[in-house]
């Protein structure tokens, strides 16, 4: 199959070629860390295929050939939410048309349905209803383990989880974090096994107040995500992006998640004896003590599950284009295709100590995911089957791939597809039996 891109030898004779992007290449090809600096050049030089290639290269390194998929299923348990965000067309009102909360019966069956099908994960967010109360979420959990015992409940933003320390009465505005201690250790009891990465939208004041300035800002996210690692859950992270969002924002956002991910990895030992993790003379920031990690180099070893003794860390970032229908923010043209595959290669670039870049094929559709995984991307999700976030194209909830597509879109694509569970372990199977290589 064709390259995206050119050969990465003599890159100044190629017609188009940008000189900006030599320092960076450096840098790359070292393994060093990219500044805000080098961002803005990676975003706005002509030369996008030389970004192409670059966050390629760093792919590469990181997994060879290999692309991820799963088998998973999400469950939205319900559209009711005390917010009313911007961008959001997914949120109701109690009483408004389409509105629902599943109760436990729904919740189960769509665990059976998780289970008999071999599915390794199920994913399930929701809106903040105000009128459930705390245990309807620990129920919730306990009756998918009865039900669903072999699959990982990947469940709750870190928006939902402020919110139940708040229904449980246990949030103090003074000490935030122990009142989410407090809900993820019971949501963990009850079965949780690791939390997916909504909410982020974009770590900016200015873009907080402007599209969704009820929901909780920064500081907050990244709070939750620090209790989760300390208490040994993975965790993932989001970028959504293309709304009243610019690209600086959203360089500082990775720059705030790269700094959240170091401190991550310092608890898991990346500092220790061997110091070739460490990136040497780089100005640290947003008052995070760990050093600057780096994962991008020739033989890096990866974070896996077993080093969850020490504590988690963020498994995967998720960029995901703004889709304006039927939100608030609906006059907004949301990227175009172009902008999608440059923000998914500065990505790979900037967050040189994230393990994976998930191109959410959902989002994205399955034919850009395909050119994602020349350009950083690893991993294009799973077979979803219902999705109520957001609808592509006038798509239904039912937003369901097979098996067989995802891998015919890895192979076409020129990659290896290998089946994951959600910690990224590989997954060898006989049917709809399963297990994840230790």
């Amino acid at each position: 199959m064709t390259t995206l891109a050119p050969s990465l030898e003599s890159p100044s004779r190629l017609p188009g070629a940008d000189p900006a992007l030599e320092p960076i290449a450096r840098k790359v090809e070292q393994g060093q860390r990219l500044s805000i600096d080098d961002g803005r050049t990676l975003y706005h030089t002509p030369d996008i295929w030389r970004v192409l290639e670059l966050a390629d290269l760093v792919r590469r390194r990181m997994h060879g050939d290999v692309a991820y998929y799963n088998i998973n299923r999400h469950l939205n348990y319900s559209n009711v939410c005390a917010l009313s965000c911007k961008f959001c067309e997914f949120y109701r009102k109690a009483g408004q048309e389409g509105e629902y909360t599943r109760d436990l019966d729904y919740v189960k069956e769509e665990g059976r349905k998780a289970q008999s099908i071999g599915a390794t994960e199920l994913h399930i967010v929701g809106g903040l209803n105000p009128y459930l109360p705390f245990e309807y979420y620990t129920d919730m959990l306990r009756a998918l383990r009865e039900v669903a015992p072999d699959v990982h409940l990947k469940a709750f933003t870190a928006v939902e989880l402020v919110h139940l320390a708040r229904i449980a009465k246990v949030y103090k505005r003074n000490d935030p974090k122990s009142g989410v201690r407090w809900v993820l250790q019971q949501l963990k009891e009850a079965g949780l096994g690791s939390l997916p990465g909504g909410g982020a939208e974009v770590f900016d004041e200015r873009v907080h107040k402007e599209a969704f300035k009820t929901k909780i800002g920064a500081h907050e996210w990244l709070d939750v995500h620090l209790v989760a690692h300390e208490l040994g859950l993975n965790t993932n992270c989001t970028m959504l992006y293309g709304h009243v969002d610019q690209r600086e924002e959203r360089l500082r956002h990775m720059e705030i998640l790269r700094r959240s991910q170091d401190q991550a990895l310092d608890r898991l030992g990346y500092v220790g004896e061997d110091s070739a993790y460490i990136a040497r003379d780089i100005p640290e920031s947003q008052q995070i003590t760990a050093p600057v990690i780096t994962l991008n180099k020739d033989g890096a070893t990866l974070p896996s599950p077993s080093m969850s003794d020490k504590g988690g860390y963020y498994q995967t970032i998720t960029p995901l284009p703004f889709f304006p229908d039927g939100s608030a923010l609906e006059h907004l043209p949301g990227p175009a295709g172009l902008e999608n595959l440059r923000t998914i290669a500065v990505t790979r670039l900037m967050l040189d100590n994230f393990p994976h870049v998930k191109a959410f094929w959902i989002m994205q559709t399955l034919p850009m995911a395909q050119l994602m995984l020349e350009a950083g991307a690893d991993d294009i999700d799973g077979t979803v089957v219902w999705y109520d976030i957001t609808k592509v194209g006038g798509a239904s909830t039912h937003q369901e791939t097979t098996v067989t597509d995802l891998k015919n879109a890895i192979q076409e694509a020129g990659f290896t597809p290998v089946e994951r569970d959600t910690v990224y372990r590989r997954v060898t199977r006989d049917g709809n039996t399963w297990r994840a290589e230790s």
